[in-house]
């Protein structure tokens, strides 16, 4: 599909999207809470087997799970509604690769799309009747020589109903390094993903991918009402880009952004708090409804007004920005334009860290010959 036959495409989802009174709660009031659930995460990188990284992913899950009761009981008791919805943050069974290769990584880290993990996760969600995001690496049979991220939303059924791999990074291979074979394989429909389920339609962003307008928008014109962000960010006092983002991102799409950020990473010899605080829910104007401060918190969750903002959608005025996008006018610039080319990992495996610089160095090259940059 081109880029402007998907854009067209996810317009039409918009409209629907937003007359889809069933896709509400039957309960007398649809709202319900979200929320962003700020969590250590107890890096495997500490373990020198993979038996050892294992057992520790599955220690941190039982551990989550009782984090999520507690959490459904006491927003419950405080405010009246149901938690339906948890976003985890980045990576939390895991942290991130430090000195480990690619190879090893994959082997102590990535977890199989029908493992062990995912089938403890969904115990969690059927047990206590929510929907959980969150951001994990994981193998793929058809890629046998790759992992990706992927953020996952697994349904209170306990199945997975939505699987998003990201599509931007220096050096975890993504979708688009193996661009051919995965679209054969999975269909473009698989690329930028949302679920619709009776809570909204779910969308989800990885990371550092907030900073990058496409990722939200090609979700938002598939219908995203509500965009899962698991993330593992630097913490600041002040605003920070990727907190820009987050509003940015929610204004832009006229949607929720429900952000999870690591409380910390221990077991590493990265200073354990330096991801900390900055989890928050974000409303369609970019008002924060809710944030955590530093430390393990529940304190960034929110009610989750699903039929006000079908509403606001609906309405016509300057304030409904999806409806007023020139989709036709923005095709030639994108077509005309190209960066890092796809296929990068097509039949030779993963770039090294080395090849993935090396890279990103022809295509700053590339878009100085297109005038995008000019030399320093």
């Amino acid at each position: 599909m081109t880029t402007r036959r998907a854009l067209l495409a996810g317009a039409g989802a918009i409209a629907a999207a937003g007359a889809l009174p069933g896709a509400v709660s039957a309960q007398d009031d649809p709202r319900y809470s979200a929320c962003a659930l700020q969590l250590v995460c107890d890096a495997v990188n500490q373990d020198s087997t993979v038996e050892a990284a294992r057992a520790r992913m599955m220690a941190s899950i039982a551990r989550i799970g009782r984090q999520i009761a507690t959490t459904k009981a006491f927003l419950r008791t405080f405010n009246g509604t149901e938690l339906k919805l948890v976003c985890l943050p980045e990576y939390f069974l895991t942290g991130f690769p430090l000195r480990e290769s690619r190879e090893e990584w994959m082997a102590k880290a990535a977890i199989a799309m029908d493992g062990p993990e995912y089938e403890a996760l969904g115990a969690i969600a059927q047990r206590f009747g929510v929907y959980i995001g969150g951001n994990l690496y994981e193998t793929d049979p058809n890629f046998p020589e790759l992992y990706f991220q992927a953020n996952t939303l697994i349904a209170p059924t306990g199945d997975i109903v939505l699987r998003y791999r990201r599509m931007i990074s220096l050096y975890t291979p993504t979708p688009y390094d193996v661009w051919d074979q995965y679209l054969d394989i999975y269909g473009y429909d698989a690329v930028f993903p949302v679920a619709q389920t009776e809570i909204g339609v779910i969308g989800s962003i990885a990371s550092e991918e907030i900073l990058y307008p496409e990722i939200a928008r090609m979700q938002g014109l598939n219908g995203a009402e509500i965009f899962l962000h698991p993330t593992s960010e630097v913490g600041a006092p002040g605003l920070t880009v990727k907190d820009v983002a987050k509003r940015a991102r929610a204004i832009e799409n006229m949607a929720y952004v429900v952000s999870a950020n690591s409380a910390e990473i221990i077991g590493t010899p990265v200073p354990a708090a330096s991801t900390d605080a900055m989890s928050k829910i974000v409303d369609w104007n970019g008002r924060v409804l809710a944030e955590a401060e530093s430390g393990e918190s529940l304190n960034a969750n929110a009610v989750i007004d699903l039929p006000e903002l079908r509403a606001t959608r609906s309405r016509t005025g300057m304030a409904n920005l999806l409806t007023r996008l020139p989709l036709d006018a923005f095709e030639p610039a994108y077509a005309d334009h190209r960066s890092a080319e796809p296929n990068a990992m097509a039949g030779r495996g993963m770039l090294s860290q080395p090849e993935a610089l090396a890279r990103q160095r022809e295509v700053i090259s590339r878009m100085r010959d297109q005038g995008v940059f000019q030399e320093p």
